[in-house]
């Protein structure tokens, strides 16, 4: 029997970060959504359920940490895997607090995320 290719959503306020991670999820046999916008991710939701979800932490309007948040207000439990490109003391202990598997900084090292992403969805299991 064929296993379903694992789907991954990547949210990310900047178009070239979301192009570049889709392009090397598809890469690593695995399918990808891209969303601009938390909001846009959260609209998604009703029709669309990832494996997984790599998380941009700054983001105007709704960060990934209060994106977090909401999905546990909703009782959506996903793994995420936060990634940043300005870590703040302190941020890594609340992301993780609030339930991401992996806090990754930028610029990313692809094995590195790819080793995060499997090890959230092992872990969610």
């Amino acid at each position: 029997m064929v296993k379903p290719r694992r789907r991954i959503a990547v949210v990310d306020d900047d178009p070239s970060v979301c192009k570049a991670l889709a392009r090397l999820l598809r890469a690593s046999d695995l399918d990808a959504d891209a969303y601009g916008s938390a909001q846009h991710f959260l609209e998604s939701l009703p029709t669309s359920m990832p494996d997984c979800l790599v998380l941009d932490l700054q983001m105007p309007e709704m960060d990934g940490l209060a994106l977090q948040r909401e999905l546990g207000r909703a009782g959506i439990r996903l793994p995420i895997v936060v990634i940043t490109g300005h870590d703040e003391p302190g941020m890594q202990a609340r992301c993780l607090a609030a339930g991401a598997a992996a806090y990754l900084r930028k610029p990313l090292k692809e094995k590195t995320l790819l080793a995060a992403i499997e090890a959230a969805i092992v872990s969610h299991q």
